[in-house]
């Protein structure tokens, strides 16, 4: 028998791959991307016993295409539409073709990243669609991790799919402009299916570990794809070195464990060690963007030995360049937390009264979790206590909402 997890890193490294076979010889993301998902729903039936076929992606591509095939059937049957059908070529041709196809001469990957993260998808279809496309999850899993049901998440695929058909999207890369605006567009969408696998929005636990991960594979595979781009390498680095705590974030009932009170001797040294030689490497390049900056800010926290030792100065002026790119109030927040630890928490706090105008922080339980720590370093343990009861009552997330309801109980 064959390892499971083997076999799931098997397809998901091919499914972009089979994909894009299929799309670029039908020109049809809708239907294709149906076929692929029945395929490695098969592999994963079939290979756990009957081992994984000497040539998987040959495997793969001849199960997927004979399942493009049917659904096309199908669909020409459901609507008339035999005449207008490219169906004249026998199973037993096609078939034999996706078997002699090319095992990875070509590889469609970045495109599809770039048509998963179409301008028309809203960002929740984006981060929906890349899993599925790119990631090769399917559509159960995807509404697992987002705690949505699973008819919720295929409605919202099946309307993303309907909507790139109704753009013509193809495998065409962009070019110019409109490839570096698209570019930023895939970072963003990883950065977010990231995140949520780093803090989960909602649910009773405080990670969901596939999401990061697949997260950072799509990360590296993109970096594959566009080495030369000093962002892409800084967002890499980046999750490296924030995924590197996940090991101490969480206690032994899954509490929360916050930066400050983590066992470093959890980290992970590997991924620290990667993280830094690549944020090192690219800041050398004198490209540098906000994920350089966040790699940086986070190599930072890693390299210091103990909170006590972490160079907040440091951190401090790397926020204040961070900032320059870009007007974002929650730079702002982690800045306020920089400000308080080298100037004191008076400094930070006058800053946090700012940001509480901002209508996009005003309740957020970041702010008021933060200004609650703040208050408890300043000394001031009753207004800190009601800042954490009111931050924890803005929290979806049931490890954060318990952190601070704890932290208010120990201040009284």
């Amino acid at each position: 028998m064959t390892g499971s997890h083997e076999i799931e890193d098997l397809l998901r490294a091919y499914a972009p791959r089979v994909l894009g076979a299929l799309v670029r010889r039908y020109g049809d993301f809708d239907l294709g991307e149906d076929a692929v998902q029945e395929a490695l729903i098969a592999a994963t039936r079939q290979w756990p016993e009957g081992g994984i076929p000497d040539n998987a992606r040959g495997w793969l591509l001849t199960v997927a295409q004979r399942r493009y095939i049917d659904l096309v059937r199908n669909e020409a049957a459901r609507r008339r539409r035999e005449d207008s059908l490219s169906l004249a070529t026998p199973d037993s041709e096609l078939v034999a073709r996706a078997a002699d196809a090319p095992t990875g001469d070509e590889d469609d990957s970045l495109a599809l990243l770039f048509l998963c993260t179409h301008p028309d998808l809203t960002p929740a279809s984006r981060i929906a669609l890349t899993l599925r496309a790119v990631g090769g999850l399917t559509t159960a899993q995807i509404a697992a991790a987002f705690l949505v049901p699973e008819t919720t998440m295929a409605q919202r695929i099946s309307r993303a799919k309907q909507t790139i058909k109704a753009a013509g999207g193809g495998l065409a890369q962009p070019e110019g402009e409109d490839r570096t605006a698209r570019l930023t567009e895939v970072r963003h969408v990883l950065y977010l299916i990231f995140n949520e696998g780093y803090t989960a929005s909602a649910g009773d636990d405080l990670t969901a570990p596939e999401l990061s991960t697949e997260a950072i594979r799509l990360t590296r595979l993109l970096h594959r794809l566009v080495p030369e781009d000093t962002e892409t390498a800084g967002l890499l680095a980046l999750m490296l070195l924030t995924d590197a705590r996940r090991p101490a974030r969480t206690g032994p009932q899954g509490e929360l464990v916050p930066l400050a009170e983590q066992d470093r001797g959890r980290w992970d040294g590997r991924l620290i060690a990667e993280g830094v030689d690549l944020i090192s490497r690219t800041l050398a390049k004198g490209q540098v963007g906000p994920h350089q900056l966040q790699a940086a800010i986070a190599a930072v926290h890693d390299e210091a030995e103990s909170a006590e030792a972490t160079d907040w100065p440091q951190i401090l002026v790397l926020y204040e360049l961070l900032e320059r790119t870009g007007e974002n109030p929650v730079i702002t927040l982690n800045r306020a937390v920089a400000v308080a630890m080298v100037h004191g928490p008076e400094a930070g706090l006058e800053l946090l009264a700012g940001l509480a105008e901002d209508k996009r922080l005003a309740h957020h339980h970041r702010l008021l979790a933060t200004r609650a720590h703040l208050l408890e370093l300043l000394g001031d343990d009753a207004n800190a206590a009601a800042a954490y009861r009111e931050a924890a009552r803005h929290a979806t997330s049931a490890p954060e909402r318990r952190h601070l309801t704890e932290r208010a109980r120990r201040l009284g």
